[in-house]
């Protein structure tokens, strides 16, 4: 039974460090951070933007473990609705600046005049792996 408790341990522990060194080198690729603080030109304020990404990722890893509920007013779920929609949106304008990956991709494997092939299995992928985790997964 220690056995099995250790192993279960280590492979968690194992799996959120793979996560998380995946998220922190998403964020690195992306360049969010800089750009961040060249959209704004706040560069003197650049630790205070990645200490705010760290300690919102420890909170929202702590939050998820936990089997907490907040109540709170509506009053304050405007402004963290928009700060969640505002990270969100960036995330998105990042992603489509770094967009120009998949066509050198798709030359790099031979299969360049097949972009829009390419594109398409990424959608439908991501269509039929959300599709089979809100059928088989969801309220069970």
């Amino acid at each position: 039974m220690i056995i099995n408790t250790i192993i279960l341990v280590f492979i968690g522990f194992a799996g959120g460090l793979i996560v998380g060194c995946g998220f922190v080198a998403f964020l690195t690729v992306l360049g969010i951070v800089p750009r961040l603080t060249q959209l704004t030109k706040t560069h003197q304020k650049i630790y205070q933007y990645e200490w705010s990404i760290v300690l919102g990722t420890i909170f929202g890893n702590w939050v998820s473990l936990q089997d907490t509920t907040f109540y709170l007013s509506p009053i304050f779920l405007i402004p963290i609705g928009l700060f969640c929609g505002v990270f969100v949106g960036m995330l998105a304008a990042a992603l489509t600046e770094v967009v120009n990956v998949i066509p050198i991709l798709t030359k790099r494997i031979g299969v360049d005049g097949h972009l829009i092939v390419a594109l398409m299995a990424i959608v439908f992928g991501k269509v039929c792996g959300s599709l089979f985790h809100w059928f088989y997964f969801v309220d069970r």
